[in-house]
C-alpha cells in the first residue's frame, strides 16, 4: 500500500468520493495463504458504495481479485438487477466476517442488503448477490456456488454473522456443511463444495400490500429442518401479556398496523417486523460442538415497526436537523410533530413547556417508551435535533415535505423502531432473548432457554424473561458454553447439554462481545471485553478474564465441572 495503508475505496471500479460513509471495515478480514479477503460496512441509504469483496496480497497491499456482489454486465446475475446498477447501486456487502475453509481453499461469504434497505423500486429483480451465502475460490475470487436468503430485501435482513464449518452426519458418512444462521431465526446448512442443501427448503409466500412502485419478490426460502430458532409471526396472541396495561397499550398501538406473516413488505402505516432488524440471529454468530453435533446459537425476539414516509421526489433529508427528526422522530410523532393525540405527545410549540435542557435530556435517555439516542449519536447531532424541536412552528415542520397527491416520490425509512409498551419493554410476549442449542444431524431444536433479563424488568421484578442481546457464545469440550451478551452485564457459563445456568457474574459493563478461551500453563482462561454501549447500556473499557478452578481447588462431591466458581486471576 502506501506507507503501510490501502484506501478501501480504491479499487472498487467507480468513484464514491460523494458517499459519506465510503468502506469501514467493521469486521476483521479473512486470511487465506498470503492473502487478506475483506468485506465492508457501507452506508444504507441512497448512493452508497458496492459491496464488493477484494483479495489484497499482505505484502505488498497490492489487489489481487475483486468479486463484485452487484455484477457488472456479462457477469452471473446481471439480469437481477436494472441494467445501470453496478455503476450506481450499492449495499450488497460483507460486513458481518467471513470464513475460511484452508483445505479446500473457499472462503464462505455472508452479504447483506442492497440500498436502500427498506424500499427497492430503483433496483427492481432478486438483487443477486445481495443476502446471499457465496462459496468463492479464496485464490481466485471466482465464484464457486451461491445461495441467496432474501431475494429483493425490503427488511434490512443482512446475513449478520460468519456461518460456521461443520461435519454432519448421514448414514455413517461425515459430510463437510456449512451452516448460516440469519436474522429470521433460521439456520441453512449447505455442502461445503457443492452449496447442495442438506434439509429441504420450502417457499414461504410475501404479503400483499407493497407501497407504490414496489415489487417485492413473490416467495421466499426457508429451510424446513432445522426449525427456526424463533417465533416468526405476530399476531394478537403474540402481544405481550406481562402486564395488563401493556398488553393494552400495544394493542391499541396495533390497530392503525400491519402485522401477521414474516414477509410483509414496509408500509406508510407501519408494518411489524417479527423478529426485528437485529434478529433472530446478530453478529456474535454460532458456535459448533464437534463433539455432540450441536450447533449453539443467541436469538432476540423482539418486534420493531418498519414505516416508510412518503416524500417528494428530490427532497434532501440529510442537509437540515428537519432530516434527522424524520429519520428519528417521525415514526412516532408523525411529519406533522402532532403525535397520536394521547400516548405520544405533540411537539408543537414544546419549548412552551420544557427548556431547551429538558428537551435534550429526553433526546439523550428517552423517557416513557420513548429510547434514547445517547447510545448511538454524538452530543452535537441530539443538540442539532433538539434545536429544531425546541424552535418548530406550524410553518417549519416535516410535513410540508409530504408529497402531493400527484408527481413522482420516494420513500424513506421513519427510523430504527422498537414496539414497546411505555416500561420500555417489548410489546411480544417473552422470552424476549433465547439461547438455543441445535442438533444438525437431526436437523431439531434440542433446547431453548431464556438468555438475560433487561434492568427495567429487574427493575419490576420480573426475571426469567430473556432480553435482546448481542455478542455470541462459545463452546468448550468440558461441558460449557459462556456468554455474555445481555444488558444485565452478567456473564454466564452454562451446561451445554441441557441449557442449564452453572455459573454467572456481574461484568463491570455489557458483554456485547463473543468471549475466547485458551490454555496458559495448564490451566483455562476465558476472557470477555466489557464495552457495552448498547441497548441504553453505559459504555466500559476493560477485558475481564477468569480461570477454571485447579482440580485441587473443587471439593470431592462436586459434580459441576466449574467448581464452586471461577476466579479471577
Amino acid at each position: 500500500g502506501e506507507s503501510g495503508r490501502v484506501d478501501l475505496r480504491e479499487g472498487l471500479g467507480r468513484d464514491i468520493s460523494d458517499d459519506m460513509m465510503g468502506v469501514v471495515a467493521t469486521s476483521p478480514p479473512a486470511l487465506f495463504d498470503d492473502m487478506l479477503i475483506v468485506g465492508g460496512r457501507v452506508n444504507e441509504t441512497f448512493g452508497a458504495a458496492p459491496g464488493h469483496v477484494r483479495g489484497y496480497d499482505v505484502r505488498t497491499g497490492e489487489q489481487r481479485w475483486i468479486f463484485h456482489t452487484i455484477p457488472a454486465p456479462g457477469e452471473f446475475g446481471h439480469d437481477t438487477w436494472p441494467a445501470d446498477a453496478w455503476e450506481n447501486s450499492g449495499g450488497a456487502n460483507a460486513w458481518a466476517g467471513m470464513s475460511v475453509d484452508t483445505e479446500r481453499g473457499l472462503v464462505f461469504v455472508p452479504t447483506g442488503s442492497a440500498t436502500f434497505d427498506f424500499h427497492g423500486a430503483d433496483r427492481p429483480g432478486d438483487n443477486l448477490f445481495a443476502n446471499t451465502l457465496l462459496a468463492l475460490d479464496a485464490r481466485s475470487g471466482e465464484r464457486v456456488w451461491h445461495f441467496q436468503t432474501i431475494r429483493h430485501d425490503l427488511w434490512d435482513r443482512d446475513l449478520p454473522a460468519p456461518p460456521n464449518l461443520v461435519e454432519i452426519e448421514r448414514a455413517g458418512e461425515k459430510i463437510p456443511a456449512v451452516a448460516q444462521v440469519t436474522k429470521t431465526g433460521d439456520t441453512f446448512v449447505f455442502h461445503r463444495e457443492t452449496g447442495e442443501p442438506l434439509f429441504p427448503i420450502r417457499e414461504e409466500p410475501v404479503g400483499e400490500g407493497a407501497v407504490s412502485g414496489e415489487a417485492p419478490a413473490r416467495t421466499q426460502p426457508l429451510p424446513v429442518r432445522p426449525p427456526p430458532f424463533t417465533r416468526q409471526e405476530f399476531t394478537r396472541a403474540t402481544v405481550t401479556d406481562r402486564t395488563p396495561k401493556a398488553e393494552r397499550e400495544i394493542l391499541e398501538r396495533l390497530e392503525p398496523m400491519r402485522f401477521g406473516s414474516l414477509y410483509l413488505p414496509p408500509s406508510v402505516e407501519g408494518t411489524i417486523e417479527y423478529p426485528g432488524a437485529d434478529g433472530g440471529a446478530e453478529w456474535g454468530g454460532a458456535a459448533w460442538d464437534s463433539s455432540t453435533g450441536l450447533l449453539y446459537v443467541n436469538a432476540n425476539q423482539v418486534p420493531y415497526i418498519l414505516q416508510l414516509i412518503e416524500l417528494e421526489e428530490g427532497t434532501n433529508l440529510l442537509m437540515s436537523p428537519a432530516g434527522g427528526y424524520v429519520f428519528a422522530c417521525a415514526g412516532c410523532h408523525g411529519m406533522d410533530m402532532k403525535g397520536d393525540g394521547s400516548s405520544v405527545p405533540s411537539l408543537i410549540d414544546i419549548g412552551d413547556r420544557l427548556s431547551f435542557l429538558d428537551i435534550y435530556a429526553v433526546v439523550r435517555d428517552g423517557r416513557g417508551r420513548m429510547p434514547g439516542m445517547g447510545s448511538y449519536a454524538p452530543w452535537w447531532q441530539i443538540a442539532a435535533l433538539t434545536w429544531f424541536v425546541y424552535f418548530a412552528d406550524q410553518d417549519d415542520i416535516p410535513s410540508q415535505w409530504v408529497a402531493p397527491s400527484e408527481g413522482p416520490v420516494e420513500f424513506v425509512n421513519a427510523g430504527y423502531q422498537k414496539l414497546l409498551d411505555s416500561d420500555r419493554l417489548p410489546g411480544s410476549k417473552p422470552p424476549w432473548g433465547t439461547l438455543n442449542a441445535i442438533d444438525l444431524n437431526a436437523g431439531a431444536l434440542r433446547w431453548q432457554v431464556p438468555l438475560g433479563d433487561y434492568p427495567e424488568a429487574i427493575a419490576l421484578g420480573q426475571t426469567g424473561l430473556g432480553a435482546e442481546n448481542y455478542g455470541g457464545p462459545v463452546v468448550t469440550d468440558g461441558g460449557l458454553l459462556f456468554i455474555g451478551a445481555t444488558p444485565d452485564e452478567k456473564f454466564r457459563a452454562f451446561d451445554k447439554a441441557t441449557g442449564q445456568v452453572l455459573w454467572e457474574t456481574d461484568l463491570p459493563a455489557a458483554g456485547f462481545a463473543t468471549p475466547s478461551t485458551y490454555e496458559a500453563d495448564g490451566r483455562q482462561f476465558v476472557v470477555i471485553a466489557a464495552g457495552g454501549g448498547k441497548l441504553t447500556r453505559p459504555s466500559g473499557s476493560q477485558y475481564v478474564a477468569y480461570a477454571l478452578p485447579l482440580p485441587m481447588e473443587r471439593s470431592a462431591d462436586d459434580s459441576n465441572p466449574l467448581g464452586s466458581s471461577l476466579s479471577v486471576p
